[in-house]
């Protein structure tokens, strides 16, 4: 009796746990489409590629969530949520790469070209918001990632970080080149998160799950 007690209770923690992972996810579709959509106008508005892209990733992160609401849509089911975990985690792969290849090529346009990004107090204010809010949003997805044993919970808890990254970026080389006219300092920086971007979208399609997920079962 007391066995059943436990395994009712772990199934009932597992519920609760896949009902915030739903919620995170939703918020998480909202925050980026609104916040790609002011990006890309602002962007747009002052001619700034930087804030372009980096609405541009909002709209991956809206792919990424999307894909985590289809795997915690089955979470119940055991033999379909494993199903649905590998594929959710190629998905959420293919985004890493994408974005990967994204920065790759607007960077390297950006030196070549020597575009410097344009100055847009909007989008200073905007990437900071976002700067704040995402590591937040990330420790709440890793939590749950944990308690799911969700490896693509925790590749999308990174990819939040990855925006946050970004932000900091694009915070970064506008107030370099507005203040100091350093206007290699955003590329040059983005170029740099490359290899660690690609390296987590590897390991996603390979459907390598992250170092803490095997230490909580579910």
């Amino acid at each position: 009796m007391q066995t059943g007690d436990v395994s009712e209770s772990a199934i009932l923690a597992r519920a609760a746990a896949a009902q915030r992972g739903r919620k995170l996810e939703h918020f998480t579709i909202a925050w980026n489409a609104i916040e790609g959509l002011l990006a890309i106008a602002l962007g747009a508005i002052a001619g700034s590629i930087s804030l372009v892209g980096f609405g541009l990733d909002s709209f991956i992160e809206v792919m990424s969530g999307a894909a985590l609401l289809w795997r915690m849509s089955v979470d119940a089911d055991v033999e379909r949520r494993e199903l649905n975990e590998r594929r959710a985690l190629r998905i959420v792969g293919v985004c890493f790469l994408l974005l990967a290849l994204y920065i790759s090529y607007e960077s390297g346009a950006d030196l070549l070209f020597k575009h410097a990004p344009e100055h847009s107090l909007p989008g200073i204010i905007l990437a900071c918001i976002s700067l704040v809010a995402m590591p937040i949003l990330s420790k709440a997805k890793r939590q749950v990632g944990l308690e799911l044993n969700s490896a693509a919970m925790q590749a999308d808890a990174k990819q939040t970080d990855f925006c946050a990254y970004l932000s900091a970026i694009l915070v970064g080389g506008l107030a370099l080149n507005a203040l100091f006219d350093f206007w290699w300092a955003d590329p040059a920086a983005a170029l740099l998160m490359v290899p660690l971007i690609a390296k987590e979208g590897v390991e996603a399609l390979r459907g390598e799950k992250c170092t803490d997920c095997h230490t909580t079962q579910g």
